[in-house]
């Protein structure tokens, strides 16, 4: 006799916001969960409609590729999956591995702009450009130019 599985249930704050974030924007395509099952089979990254239910339910975890496949046939940048749809200061928003953090701070990370970690007044310790230089490509870092008082 086997034992029934227990059900998965995501707890992490990510990937519930995950699994919020795809029901949002597939209904919001007017997707059913057999069409996005049919684009992402399309991008070679197949997923049936179940499975795509469950991730919505928070009952099947999203892996790095699924969760880049289904943000580009959804036709949305895969940070638009992880946080919630907000980028108020007023709002906290809750990151898996950080904690609660203001929206608008979530959103610059997620898009490259700048460290998640608060950086002290005048950055004495170079944490800006830490992040610059391991988080993005030469071409897309912030150009920082001296001052025309300089």
């Amino acid at each position: 006799m086997t034992t029934p599985r227990a059900r998965t249930q995501i707890t992490d704050d990510t990937g519930k916001n995950v699994a919020l974030n795809v029901r949002r924007v597939r209904e919001r395509r007017g997707l059913s969960t057999y069409d996005l099952s049919a684009l992402l089979q399309e991008a070679g990254r197949p997923i049936a409609p179940s499975a795509i239910a469950k991730v919505e339910r928070g009952e099947r975890r999203v892996d790095v590729g699924d969760l880049t496949a289904l943000a580009a046939v959804l036709r949305v940048n895969p940070s638009a999956l992880l946080l919630p749809l907000t980028d108020s200061a007023a709002e906290t928003v809750h990151i898996t591995g950080v904690g609660a953090v203001g929206a608008d701070a979530a959103w610059d990370w997620a898009d490259g702009e700048m460290p998640i970690q608060r950086i002290e007044p005048g950055d004495p310790a170079g944490e800006l450009l830490q992040f610059q230089v391991y988080a993005r490509p030469p071409g897309r870092r912030m150009q920082f130019y001296p001052s025309e008082e300089s």
